[in-house]
């Protein structure tokens, strides 16, 4: 039976160790120094806790931890397995940039062959269900065929040591950057009375991102002490002249900012959850939505809630229509007309 060690019970090595011993995989770890919980876990799940010395006699290693933690463990084993005759395969699995993997497969000396980089993109996966995706990269394609034998999505990289870390760099810099965007732009809306209407907004015109942000943000609150050191690796991974590193450097200070609420009273989180359940009133108050309904005029009360213009036609494709001579198709009391014709250069005869 193949033996496979896990490092790390945390929501994805567990779920990790579960599919792959489901699969058939005997599955192993070292519980040294963890929590009560995290034993619990392990040994719920039918994974054993071995010894290191018996732990890097394995067929495989995967390092599944925090990113500020992959340097240390691969430290320790790379120690363990200097000792070990045969030795096993030893896959890191982190959010990581590709110096630090660099540094990584440097711990292991002459032994490189018997390391590979790997990154998992996608959520803990689930027994009998499609799961993330699991890429290695600078060979290893023995690594691969194991872990698809035993259930996991895994696939190769033709190419050496640090894509798979640069792959991982790249689409969480999109992913979770995301999230961190729509976190610092949701606190700054609700500091300055702008939140129902940026969330009305949102629902309005960006409706697939709100439901992306709805579901990210809250699952980053627990996350987001581990997105710290992943964010520093995204700016290392840009390097100092990228200016866009700066982006990852501002996202590593928000996401240790959001780490310290979760420790404390979770003010933040509290509030950031209140702004994803708003429900936006049936239309919006914007000037222009308020001509096109013609309920704005000296006489009016003030602005009122009203349908959108944009959910009958866009103001685009009615100033296209001016341009092309067509101002017939709009009564002259038209507000939309009236006021676009107005703007010197477009429609009208000027």
């Amino acid at each position: 039976m193949t033996q496979i060690a896990v490092i790390g019970m945390g929501a994805m090595g567990s779920a990790v160790a579960n599919v792959l011993r489901s699969g058939g995989a005997d599955i192993v770890t070292s519980l040294e120094g963890r929590s009560q919980e995290t034993r619990d876990r392990a040994l719920s799940n039918g994974i054993r806790e071995v010894d290191w010395a018996t732990l890097v006699k394995s067929d495989f290693i995967l390092s599944i931890v925090p990113p500020s933690q992959a340097l240390s463990v691969a430290h320790q084993i790379a120690n363990e397995m200097a000792n070990s005759t045969p030795s096993a395969c030893f896959v890191d699995c982190n959010a990581v940039s590709p110096q630090t993997m660099s540094d990584i497969a440097s711990l292991f000396g002459g032994n490189i062959d018997r390391v590979y980089d790997g990154c998992i993109i996608g959520g803990p996966p689930k027994v009998g269900k499609p799961g993330p995706h699991i890429y290695v990269s600078g060979g290893g394609n023995n690594v691969v065929d194991a872990l698809v034998k035993y259930g996991l999505d895994a696939r190769p990289l033709d190419s050496a040591i640090g894509a798979a870390s640069s792959l991982k760099m790249c689409y969480a810099g999109i992913n979770k950057g995301l999230i961190g965007l729509a976190t610092a732009m949701m606190l700054a809306a609700s500091e300055n009375a702008a939140d129902s209407a940026l969330m009305a907004e949102l629902s309005e015109s960006q409706g697939e991102l709100l439901k992306k942000f709805g579901v990210g943000v809250p699952d980053m609150f627990p996350k987001a002490y581990r997105w710290v050191a992943e964010m520093k690796e995204i700016a290392g991974f840009l390097g100092p002249e990228n200016p866009a590193s700066a982006i990852f450097v501002g996202m590593e200070g928000l996401f240790q900012q959001m780490a310290a609420d979760r420790a404390g009273e979770g003010e933040l989180s509290f509030l950031l959850s209140d702004m994803l359940k708003m429900q936006p009133s049936h239309g919006s108050v914007n000037r222009y939505d308020a001509l096109s309904n013609g309920n704005f005029d000296e006489g009016s009360k003030g602005l009122e809630a009203v349908r959108s213009a944009r959910e009958s036609q866009d103001l685009d494709a009615l100033e296209d229509e001016l341009e092309e001579g067509l101002e017939d198709s709009f009564p002259a009391s038209d507000p939309v007309s009236a006021t676009v014709s107005s703007i010197p250069g477009r429609g009208g005869k000027h």
